[in-house]
């Protein structure tokens, strides 16, 4: 019965763990809606300057999820190499 709790506990923990980790590639909430975005600085939908808006906002998202990622890395990357510093 203790053998099959600890395994519960550690399964659990390894869950929790993992759903972390697969939320690090979502959208960052502070971009909001790009649709929106466009709409309300006043670009008509279709137009090349809404095509343009989307766009930039599509390079701003990705810049801001690449520097999410290198961020984890390098604390990662720092964590192993001083593992005795808490």
């Amino acid at each position: 019965m203790l053998l099959m709790s600890k395994r519960l506990l550690v399964l659990g923990f390894a869950a929790a763990m993992l759903a972390g980790c697969a939320s690090r590639n979502d959208a960052p909430a502070d971009l909001g809606d790009d649709d929106a975005f466009c709409k309300q600085n006043g670009v008509a939908v279709g137009s090349s300057e809404y095509v343009a808006c989307r766009r930039d906002r599509d390079v701003q998202r990705s810049n801001s999820i690449t520097r999410a990622n290198r961020a984890q890395r390098n604390l990662g990357e720092y964590m192993m190499q001083n593992p005795s510093r808490p």
